[in-house]
C-alpha cells in the first residue's frame, strides 16, 4: 500500500537540476521519489558496498553506468561523487545556455540521505546554487488518517509515523527495537564520532522520558553520570539527525518574566514510547507520560505540516517563570502568530483566556486555540477553537493571510 504523502507536490513542481531529499532512515523518502517520478529515473543504492565503493573510487565511471534522470539512495556515503555531479550540471548548464542540446527533463538528480550529519560536511558547499533541499519527516496524522481514517490515537502514538508499520505486519516493538540498534546506535554513533556508547543509550533513554518537557541538562547529568556540556552536544547531534528537536522559548527583551530555558521534543512517538520502555500500545494512554506524549504529536505534526507545505514560520513555547505557559506560539510573519495549546482530551475542553502578562507579550494575539486527542473541530468560545489532532493540519492549511490577519 502507499500512503501519499503531503510533500509530494513541492517535489513535483520544483525544477532544480538536483533534488536533495533528507530524512531519517525509513521515513519513506526512496519510496517517495520512486512514486512521483514523471519521467522513467534510474535507481541505485549507495547502501550496497560495491557501488559505494566504485562511486567513491570513481565517480565519473559509476555515473557513467546509468541513464539520466537518476535517483542515488544514501548519497553521503560517497562524497566523491558530489563534485562529479556538480560538474554535470554545470556542463549542462552552460550548453543549454549556448541552445546546442534540448531541454532537458528536470531534475536530472533526486538524492536521498538519511545522515544530516554527513550531509552537512560533504554536500552543501559543493551544490550550492544547484539543488533544491527539502526534509522528509516520518508519516504525519494528516497522512496517516488519510490512509487509515478510523486509526485510534493510542495507536498513532506507539506506532508513531514509521511508514512500513501502517503498509505491512511488523511488530513495532521490534521493529523500533532493530532501528534503535542499527540505525541510531550504528550510523549515529559512529558518525558523530561518540565513543561512550552505553552512556549515550542511557541519556537517550532519559530524554524520551523527558519528551514535552523543559530540558535541564543538569539533571540528566545527576540521573545519567554523563557531563552536562557532553549531553547537550549529543542532543545537538539528535537534532541534527532529525530525532528530535528543541522548542525554543519566545523571550523579549521587554519582558524579563519570560524564561529562556527551551522544550525539548522526540519528532516520532513511536521511537520516544519504545526508548520509554513500553512493550504494549494499551497502557500508554493512561501513563503519567501520556500528556508529554500527545504534546510531542502535536508538535510533530506542525513542525512536519511546516516541511511538507514549504512553509517558512517559526515556532516557540511561552512560559514565565510564574509558571504560566502556552504551549506553541506560531510566528507565520513579523506581524501575524498564532496561539495553540496541546489537551489530552476529547469532551468538557475549557476555553482558555488571555492572561495580562500574555497579552503584554502579544498584544495582537486575540486567540488562543486547543488542540485535543479528539471530538470535533468547533467554537468553544470568540477568542478560542477545538481543534482535534487529526484536523490540525487542514487548521493550519486555512490560515491564508486574510484570515491570519484576523487574528492579530
Amino acid at each position: 500500500m502507499w500512503i501519499e504523502r503531503d510533500i509530494a507536490p513541492q517535489l513535483l513542481n520544483n525544477q532544480q537540476y538536483v533534488q536533495l531529499l533528507i530524512g531519517p532512515r525509513q521515513c519513506g523518502k526512496s519510496s517517495l521519489f520512486a512514486e512521483i517520478g514523471q519521467e522513467r529515473y534510474s535507481e541505485v543504492t549507495l547502501d550496497d558496498f560495491q557501488q559505494r565503493d566504485l562511486a567513491e573510487q570513481d565517480p565519473a565511471l559509476f555515473l557513467a553506468q546509468y541513464t539520466l534522470p537518476l535517483n542515488i539512495d544514501e548519497v553521503q556515503y560517497a562524497p566523491a561523487i558530489f563534485p562529479e555531479i556538480k560538474k554535470i550540471v554545470d556542463q549542462l548548464k552552460r550548453l543549454a545556455l549556448k541552445n546546442t542540446v534540448s531541454s532537458t527533463p528536470l531534475p536530472l538528480f533526486r538524492l536521498t540521505g538519511s545522515n544530516q550529519i554527513l550531509m552537512d560536511k560533504y554536500v552543501k558547499e559543493t551544490l550550492v546554487g544547484r539543488a533544491a533541499y527539502y526534509y522528509l519527516h516520518t508519516l504525519s496524522v494528516n497522512e496517516i488518517i488519510r490512509a487509515f481514517p478510523t486509526m485510534a490515537l493510542s495507536a498513532l502514538l506507539f506506532k508513531g509515523g514509521w511508514p512500513e508499520l501502517y503498509t505491512q505486519s511488523i511488530d513495532p516493538v521490534h521493529y523500533l527495537n532493530d532501528y534503535i540498534r542499527q540505525y541510531i546506535e550504528k550510523d549515529v554513533v559512529l558518525a558523530a564520532g561518540i565513543n561512550k556508547q552505553q552512556d549515550f543509550h542511557q541519556v537517550l533513554k532519559m530524554l524520551a522520558a523527558r519528551t514535552g518537557q523543559l530540558v535541564n541538562y543538569s539533571d540528566i547529568a545527576k540521573d545519567t553520570g554523563v557531563k552536562s556540556n557532553t549531553i547537550k552536544e549529543w542532543v545537538s547531534i539528535l537534532e541534527r539527525t532529525g530525532l528530535l528537536k528543541l522548542l525554543p522559548a519566545y523571550h523579549s527583551n521587554l519582558n524579563n518574566r519570560l524564561i529562556k530555558m527551551p522544550k525539548l521534543f522526540f519528532l516520532d512517538t513511536g521511537l520516544a514510547i519504545r526508548l520509554q520502555g513500553w512493550n504494549i500500545e494499551a497502557p500508554v494512554l493512561l501513563s503519567p507520560q501520556a500528556g508529554g506524549l500527545f504534546e510531542t504529536l502535536v508538535y510533530g505534526e506542525i513542525i512536519k505540516f511546516i516541511h511538507n507545505f514549504g512553509k517558512t514560520w517559526s515556532v516557540y513555547l511561552w512560559r514565565t517563570k510564574e509558571g504560566e505557559e502556552i504551549d506553541f506560539i506560531i510566528e507565520i510573519n513579523p506581524d501575524t502568530y498564532i496561539a495553540l495549546e496541546s489537551k489530552l482530551a476529547i469532551q468538557n475542553v475549557r476555553p482558555i483566556n488571555l492572561s495580562p502578562a500574555f497579552k503584554k507579550t502579544f498584544p495582537t494575539i486575540k486567540n488562543i486555540d486547543i488542540v485535543t486527542a479528539g471530538g470535533e473541530l468547533k467554537q468553544l468560545a470568540p477568542h478560542c477553537k477545538q481543534i482535534p489532532i487529526t484536523q490540525l493540519a487542514s487548521y493550519l492549511l486555512d490560515l491564508t493571510l486574510p484570515l491570519t490577519t484576523q487574528n492579530t
